[in-house]
């Protein structure tokens, strides 16, 4: 996660608590999430410790629920229309020889 990242979700980076700067970190993020941290979003308990790399404030804790964490997790670029996906899985099917019906909530 980076400076943008927080800004864009409304966070502050000066707000949050700095993390260790050794690795592998997961003895850490345990002790985080059992210090029972609010999720910095909605405040509830957090249940995953993130490490957010900020130039002007170094290693962040990034405290979020699972439902935080689901909703504001990058899923990677553009997402094709369905219509393209559908085409390329009934190509996909029709090469290996497998019957498929696709069902959509599209109109």
């Amino acid at each position: 996660m980076t400076d943008a990242d927080l800004r864009s979700l409304g966070i502050e980076p000066a707000a949050l608590d700095p993390a260790p700067p050794w690795t592998p970190r997961w003895e850490a993020a345990i002790e985080r999430l059992r210090a029972r941290h609010p999720c910095l979003l909605c405040g509830q308990r957090s249940s995953a410790a993130g490490v957010a790399e900020v130039a002007e404030h170094g290693r962040l804790w990034v405290d979020r629920c699972m439902p935080c964490l689901v909703a504001t997790t990058p899923r990677g670029g553009p997402q094709a229309p369905v219509e393209d996906t559908v085409t390329a899985l009934h190509e996909s099917a029709r090469e290996a020889g497998v019957a498929l019906t696709i069902v959509t909530d599209g109109e």
